[in-house]
């Protein structure tokens, strides 16, 4: 339950809408409620300001839609990540209103039209093609999290032209997230172009001395371009969410 939920909440007991019998039902598991086969983090949106998000990799469908319900009781957006083909729709058959987006491998759920929160865009960019499913993992997880997201795709350095050729798009953003595989300088060519935080992503895309991302994951943090800051290989949702942290206000 975010602190937006919890307001609402409390209007409707105010209002009438909703009984305080009801109301006490959502806020005895306020903190963490157990499923058995999970702890759910009830309290991460309060205490942090972003909500907890449901890891699919490894859970069964199960496993997932009981997650989801639980969540789902609480807050007006849910995310699922890393979710194949075959599962998705599984969980979709039972859980129509989800959106599945493919590409990225996430499940969104969203009972309202997600707030924005950034104080700026964050510019998800992508070297390859190859590398969009974790591009679109970052831009999925940041439009969750309640921020305006720009892409900029297929500009990696082997023809820079395309690059410097959106230049005032780079320099306009609030947060920069370079997803790029191979030997991953994207990030440090960005970092040298503009005064903006630049939040790398190594992907495991490459030929065999790639070794899975970690030669681009080397390069990136071997940088040196300033600014450019590093998360694990193939980590979408970890980039998109230290962009939003960086990107939303501070009360």
């Amino acid at each position: 339950m975010d602190r937006n939920r919890l307001l609402k909440v409390l209007e409707e007991v105010k209002s009438g809408k909703t009984t305080p019998l009801e109301a006490s039902r959502l806020f005895q598991d306020l903190q963490t409620e157990e499923l058995g086969y999970a702890s759910v983090d009830h309290h991460r949106a309060l205490r942090l300001g972003v909500p907890e998000v449901i890891f699919g990799q490894g859970k069964t469908v199960e496993q997932i839609i009981g997650i989801f319900r639980s969540l789902q009781a609480r807050q007006d957006t849910v995310l699922v990540t890393r979710v194949d083909e075959e599962k998705a729709c599984r969980i979709c058959s039972d859980i129509p209103e989800l959106q599945y987006n493919a590409l990225a491998r996430t499940l969104l759920y969203s009972a309202v039209p997600i707030e924005i929160h950034g104080r700026g865009t964050i510019l998800v960019v992508c070297a390859g093609s190859s590398d969009l499913p974790v591009a679109e993992e970052a831009k999925v997880t940041a439009q969750a999290l309640g921020n305006s997201v720009d892409t900029l795709y297929d500009v990696g350095i082997a023809g820079i032209h395309r690059l410097l050729n959106q230049n005032k798009r780079l320099r306009s953003a609030s947060v920069i997230i370079a997803v790029a595989g191979m030997e991953g300088a994207l990030p440090s060519v960005i970092g040298g172009l503009v005064d903006r935080p630049v939040l790398a992503v190594p992907t495991s895309v490459g030929y065999g001395a790639s070794f899975g991302g970690i030669a681009a994951l080397l390069g990136m943090l071997n940088s040196c371009a300033p600014g450019v800051v590093v998360v694990n290989i193939d980590n979408g949702f970890g980039a998109a969410y230290a962009a939003t942290i960086i990107n939303r206000p501070f009360c």
